[in-house]
């Protein structure tokens, strides 16, 4: 059975990785970025309003030849 090799680090990863030590304030950035557009309390009326509102799709919408309904 072949090894994996768990220490190789991507360039794009080891450059991240130097950039937050250059720039730790890009930490508390991405934090409030995040809570800004992605962490949010989750309401259970908007959730159930939001999947009540949904418009059922058809089997593939790309398929130009398909006619069935």
């Amino acid at each position: 059975m072949p090894t994996v090799d768990t220490t190789y680090v991507s360039d794009h990863t080891r450059w991240m990785n130097e950039q937050l030590e250059k720039n730790p304030e890009w930490v508390a950035d991405q934090k409030a970025g995040r809570a800004l557009w992605w962490d949010k309390k989750q309401d259970v009326d908007t959730s159930t309003r939001n999947d009540a509102s949904k418009v059922p799709q058809k089997p593939y919408p790309y398929d130009v030849h398909f006619y069935g309904e």
